[in-house]
């Protein structure tokens, strides 16, 4: 590999933190022009849920077959393949004119957002071998990601306030050029390796969620009961009973079971899903609320959620692991998910005519303080019980857990608010009415999920020491 010098060494860290800002964005600048995508291309509130879960199913289930392509092929490599497909896929969507066509294309940007993603560790752990300096490294690289969040709420409200909803993928065009053509100066070579791909186990365990939310989503339209939504979880758990047995058979898992068996790593995998469930339903819902009952322009949605995502960044790039030095992992873990149920609960109770001050921001910053909080903790939780060489699958393994429970979660909140909006209406309540009715039982169901969660977090949770300082900061800034 090639030996870089430190100003070279760090501008290459700057161009990968350029491209998972972008990938990033990608995960949240979409909510705020839900609406607008929907009246321009036709989508049903059920089927609008495709427009994030399509990015999300593939970039989550192809997170930990990025890293092995990388280690076969080499980083540098795959990180441009990801980025290249990343920026046309982003080109796609901004021209898409149907509903198929744009979906396509997310799925497509989430292809490359995972292969992208996850060479980007490798190459970050690769350019930075000192503990100081890998520690200040990850601090920023895990500052990028924190923040995209709250960046991308705000410009895509800028970007579909001044223009339209097409611009909040084809901003992503001149950065993606950008970082390829920077990566091609900055990035080290590297070597390729000799690891296996594990194919099967991807295709399998992607097909099979695909599979599950598609039935979650048209579950109401199609009936609970009916043999296509019957014969679709059917499929789903044949191909995850698939996934199961190719994961123990093969010599590299895309996912090794043993690591289940640790008792940190399954509870912190199942505390994930149902936290992610609530997550990804309270930011999709929200945004719908506050623009098809508010009124609330694009521009404005973007800086109702503001704050609370501000909050989120702060607690997760440092305060977070302080208070998991003073305290522990499983009371920060427990608090944060709880702060999130109880965030959940107080949207529920938003009226039609709410006021942003008293009805929506205590929600908006509480959730941004609960997962603030908790993020640090479960990462934490989750490499406890691992050996040193594979903390950072576990920490893959448990970032794809959440990517997933969040996708399920928001097919089946979505699915539930459409249900209850759909039943108001029948019983004559008024638009408006309907879908705030629909919401509050979503919200409510969400908030048991986050609170089922942290009950889990108390329940199982085996109680450990406090990591060092400088180890909290490091694995909590990624």
């Amino acid at each position: 590999m090639t030996i870089l010098d430190s100003r070279t060494r760090w501008l290459a860290l700057y161009v990968l933190c350029l491209a998972s800002l972008m990938i990033v964005l990608d995960t949240t600048i979409v909510n705020v022009a839900l609406p607008s995508i929907r009246a321009d291309l036709g989508f049903s509130q059920t089927s609008l849920a495709w427009v994030v879960n399509a990015y999300v199913l593939t970039y989550a289930g192809l997170l930990l077959l990025g890293g092995r392509l990388g280690d076969l092929f080499g980083h540098r490599r795959l990180f441009l393949l990801g980025i290249g497909l990343f920026t046309a896929a982003s080109l796609a969507c901004g021209l898409a004119t149907s509903e198929t066509m744009l979906v396509t294309a997310r799925a497509v940007q989430g292809v490359g957002g995972a292969v992208a993603s996850a060479v980007s560790l490798s190459l970050t752990m690769t350019l930075f071998t000192e503990t100081g300096e890998r520690a200040k490294a990850m601090g920023i690289f895990g500052f990028v990601a924190a923040g995209g969040g709250s960046i991308g709420v705000l410009l895509g409200g800028v970007l579909v306030d001044l223009l339209d909803w097409h611009w909040i993928f084809l901003v992503n065009l001149p950065i993606g050029v950008l970082v390829c053509v920077l990566s091609l100066r900055l990035l080290p070579r590297g070597s390729r390796g000799t690891a296996r791909l594990d194919l099967g186990g991807a295709l399998t365990v992607t097909a099979a969620l695909m599979l599950a939310v598609y039935a979650i989503v048209n579950g109401n339209e199609a009936g609970w009961i009916s043999a296509q939504t019957l014969g679709l979880l059917g499929g789903s758990a044949a191909l995850l009973g698939c996934f199961l047995a190719i994961e123990s058979r093969v010599a590299a898992p895309l996912m090794p079971l043993a690591l289940f068996r640790l008792r940190n790593v399954a509870t912190s995998n199942v505390t994930g899903v149902l936290w992610s469930a609530a997550m990804f339903a309270c930011f999709f819902l929200s945004a719908l609320y506050l623009q098809l009952v508010l009124g609330y322009d694009p521009l404005h949605v973007g800086l109702a959620f503001l704050p609370g995502n501000a909050i989120m960044a702060l607690f997760s790039l440092g305060l977070s692991a302080k208070i998991v030095l003073r305290f522990g992992i499983k009371r920060p873990l427990a608090l944060g998910l709880t702060c999130v149920a109880g965030a959940l609960l107080l949207l529920a109770r938003a009226p039609v005519d709410a006021s942003f001050a008293l009805d929506v921001l205590p929600g908006m910053l509480l959730i941004g303080l609960g997962a603030g909080i908790a993020f640090n903790p479960m990462l934490l939780a989750a490499m406890s019980d691992v050996e040193p060489q594979d903390s950072g699958l576990a920490s893959g393994i448990v970032n794809t857990a959440f990517m997933m429970g969040g996708a399920l979660g928001l097919a089946v909140l979505a699915s539930v608010a459409s249900s209850r909006t759909a039943s108001l209406r029948a019983d004559g309540h008024s638009v408006a009415a309907s879908l705030t009715g629909g919401y509050h039982l979503a919200f409510g169901v969400g908030a048991l999920f986050a609170l089922a969660a942290a009950v889990i977090a108390v329940v199982r949770l085996r109680v450990a020491e406090a990591p060092p300082a400088a180890e909290a900061v490091s694995v909590g800034s990624v």
